[in-house]
């Protein structure tokens, strides 16, 4: 990044001074002063991926209401940035050029920044680009200190279970990196119903969970609780997928009454060997080439069971080029098994795993005309191999 070109240390120490609410505003004024750009902003994307909610700029009318613009995503230009991750020009019909760029860190989609500006040449698209991108640690740095972009992702009420269940997950649904490149979605039922996902990388292993507490609602977001932390606990503690499973097995039996299925990974980065429990969870799905297959695993009891349990560690290994689909029953069962998922993995093979994620959790959502009976939540991975590649989000689509 061209940092003294764009005024990175300038836009850095704005960014310290200013109040962890007015990031958007610092980027916008620097964009302001320096190509005269007007109508800055920012937009949010909405925690099931269907809408982009504009955050209101510091001071206006409608940020005292609470208000914010929401717009679909389906078939709009937003939704062409966020799926290319290329930066999009077009003339604004009054003599300038309307711009909108994907903001987004380590392949997670922040959301957007959308600008016009009187003229677009090769310095202007650059500078545009590489404000989306200052913005993305801004915004992950400053959302820490506020609620401000936990608001702008809620569409629809919130309720207590939900509440719960969105704090279990990482704060990032995609991650990318040298070996691999993660994505992560979950559609919540009405009825929350207690499904999580985690994820966690050290220096040579990537390890992933995928879980789904019994029963529904507050219950339920309960009992998830229980189980991520255990998890979460066990692994920061450097155990591996078997000591995780136990501690989450220990911790249900000892703290409350209920089960937890789950399926735990741990990938070693420098030869894609895979450990896995499997504790009374769907199979995970291997892609290789044109091949889908379920990785038929045993299966253990699930976590919590009122009976001695044994846990075992299953290795597999992962080939350049593989895509591993991890799922919970709700994507499969009831409306959702109208929704034909080998189909679909196979139709967005070529596509980036948050596209995945997207085309199948909507599919879901759409299947079961938007009222969810059980948790959806699928988790992509793609792996890479030891390789040196990195993702490239610059470019431009004119």
């Amino acid at each position: 990044m061209a940092g003294e070109g764009f005024g990175l240390d300038e836009v850095l120490r704005a960014a310290e001074d200013a109040a962890p609410v007015q990031s958007v505003d610092v980027v916008a004024l620097n964009l302001e002063k320096r190509f005269s750009a007007t109508e800055v902003s920012f937009l949010f994307v909405d925690l099931i991926g269907q809408e982009a909610v504009r955050l209101p700029r510091t001071g206006t009318a409608e940020e005292a209401r609470g208000e914010a613009e929401r717009c679909k995503l389906a078939g709009s230009v937003y939704d062409r940035v966020l799926r290319s991750q290329r930066l999009h020009q077009e003339d604004d019909g009054e003599g300038g050029c309307r711009m909108v760029a994907p903001v987004t860190n380590r392949g997670d989609c922040i959301g957007l920044l959308d600008l016009v500006v009187p003229h677009a040449d090769d310095r202007v698209r650059d500078a545009v680009a590489q404000a989306a991108h200052v913005l993305a640690y801004i915004v992950v740095t400053d959302r820490r200190f506020t609620d401000l972009y936990h608001w702008g992702r809620r569409t629809t009420a919130v309720s207590l279970a939900a509440e719960i269940q969105h704090q279990l997950l990482p704060s990032a649904s995609c991650c990318e990196a040298a070996q691999f490149t993660l994505a992560c979605g979950l559609v919540p039922a009405d009825d929350i119903g207690g499904d999580t996902y985690d994820y966690a990388l050290d220096q040579d292993r990537l390890y992933l969970s995928i879980t789904d507490a019994m029963g529904h609602d507050t219950a339920s977001a309960l009992l998830a609780t229980l189980t991520v932390n255990a998890l979460r606990g066990a692994r920061r503690a450097s155990q591996g997928v078997l000591g995780q499973a136990y501690a989450a097995h220990e911790a249900i039996t000892e703290h409350a009454r209920g089960m937890t299925t789950g399926q735990l990974l741990c990938v070693t980065l420098k030869t894609g060997e895979c450990e896995l429990v499997n504790a009374g969870h769907p199979w995970p799905l291997r892609l290789r080439g044109a091949r889908l297959e379920e990785l038929a695993v045993r299966v253990n009891l699930p976590f919590g069971v009122p009976a001695p349990v044994t846990y075992e560690v299953q290795r597999f290994d992962l080939e350049p080029g593989d895509r591993l689909v991890l799922l919970t029953d709700g994507m499969t069962e009831r409306c959702s098994a109208a929704v034909d998922l080998t189909a679909l993995i196979h139709d967005t093979r070529d596509e980036h795993p948050r596209e995945v994620v997207r085309a199948v959790t909507g599919a879901v959502h759409d299947a079961c005309g938007g009222s969810l009976p059980d948790d959806a939540t699928t988790m992509v991975l793609d792996w890479h191999g030891g390789s040196d590649r990195r993702n490239s989000d610059a470019g431009a689509d004119t």
